[in-house]
């Protein structure tokens, strides 16, 4: 029997790319309100995987990094993490946590780390990282 992982990741990866407005309607309609979305909005992939390369940190296919703009009329964009997990897992807060430095730190922007939690786990809900 051999021991392989579902393939969780790649089926939200390409939700999130084809569908990434009514995505973040949906699940984040506060945050959603705020992009300009006239303004369009721009997959950072590549530049994520360098960052997690760069970090050593293990990275799954379905993180997405996002540049958008804002409707408040300033000439800032905001850079959308969004993290699909779908299991438990011990040190998920940490992982946020050290991308969302990471990001900032390349980019100097605000950033904001929106996570989608699958699991059916309603005890396991983390909101911070300590």
């Amino acid at each position: 029997m051999t021991n392989q992982r579902a393939d969780y990741d790649n089926p939200w990866k390409e939700a999130i790319s084809l569908y990434f407005q009514p995505f973040m309607a949906f699940l984040f309609p506060e945050i959603e309100e705020n992009i300009d979305w006239n303004k369009g909005y721009e997959f950072l992939d590549k530049e994520f995987q360098q960052i997690a390369r760069d970090g050593e940190i293990s990275t799954r296919e379905a993180d997405k990094l996002v540049k958008v703009w804002r409707r408040d009329g300033q000439e800032t964009w905001v850079l959308i993490h969004v993290e699909v997990q779908s299991q438990y897992e011990s040190v998920f807060a940490e992982r946020i946590y050290v991308y969302n430095y990471r990001i900032f730190d390349k980019y100097r922007r605000q950033v904001v780390s929106l996570a989608v939690l699958a699991d059916e786990s309603k005890s396991w809900r983390p909101n911070q990282y300590r």
